[in-house]
C-alpha cells in the first residue's frame, strides 16, 4: 500500500519487550561469563587430553557424514548415542552463552559461525597436537548443531532479556520505528 502508515512492532503480548533491570543484567552477564570459562575448561579437558590407547584407531575425517555412518554402524546403540549425543551436547553451551556474553554475536548466523570457527580450531588442535586424537569434520557439524539447539531453546530468549535491542537504522542513518 502506497499510503500505509508504519506502526511500531511490538511483542505478542501487545507491549514492547524490555531488558531486565541493570543489576540483573550485570549479574546475568557475570554468571554467563563464569559458565563460559567453566565450559572452556571442560571442553579443553574433554577434547585436548591425549589418548595414547586410541592412537592406532584414530584417523582424520574430512568427508561429512563418514564418521556419523561409522557411529551408527556400531553394534552397540549406546556407543552411537554417546558419540553423537555427546558432540551435540558439547555445542549447546555455545548457543546459550555466546549471545549473552557477547551481544554483538546475537543472531543465529553469528552464533553458528562463531561456534563452527571455535570447534574447527579445537579439531585442528586435536589432529595436530594431541596423541590419539584426530580432526573430524562431523564433530564440528554436530557441535554446531548443538549450538543451534541451545540458541533456539534458550540463548535467544536470554540474550533478549539481558541486552536491549538497538533501533535499526535506515539508509539515511535515521532510526526506524519499532525495531
Amino acid at each position: 500500500m502506497a499510503g500505509a502508515v508504519s506502526r511500531p512492532r511490538t511483542a505478542r503480548s501487545g507491549r514492547e519487550r524490555r531488558p531486565l533491570p541493570l543489576p540483573l543484567r550485570v549479574l546475568a552477564m557475570l554468571c554467563a561469563f563464569a559458565f563460559m570459562v567453566a565450559f572452556a575448561a571442560v571442553l579443553a579437558r574433554l577434547t585436548l587430553q591425549p589418548s595414547p590407547a586410541s592412537e592406532a584407531l584414530t584417523h582424520s575425517n574430512l568427508r561429512p557424514g563418514s564418521s556419523l555412518k561409522a557411529y551408527l554402524d556400531q553394534p552397540e546403540l549406546r556407543d552411537a548415542v554417546r558419540q553423537i549425543g555427546g558432540n551435540i551436547l558439547l555445542g549447546v553451551p555455545f548457543g546459550v552463552l555466546v549471545p549473552v556474553v557477547a551481544p554483538r554475536t546475537r543472531g543465529i548466523l553469528r552464533v553458528l559461525f562463531l561456534t563452527a570457527v571455535v570447534m574447527l580450531l579445537v579439531e585442528f588442535a586435536q589432529g595436530a597436537l594431541v596423541t590419539g586424537r584426530a580432526f573430524d569434520i562431523d564433530d564440528v557439524i554436530l557441535n554446531t548443531t548443538g549450538a543451534l539447539i541451545g540458541y533456539l531453546l534458550l540463548g535467544r530468549r536470554l540474550s533478549r532479556a539481558v541486552h536491549a535491542r538497538r533501533p535499526r537504522r535506515d539508509r539515511a542513518g535515521k532510526a526506524t520505528a519499532g525495531s
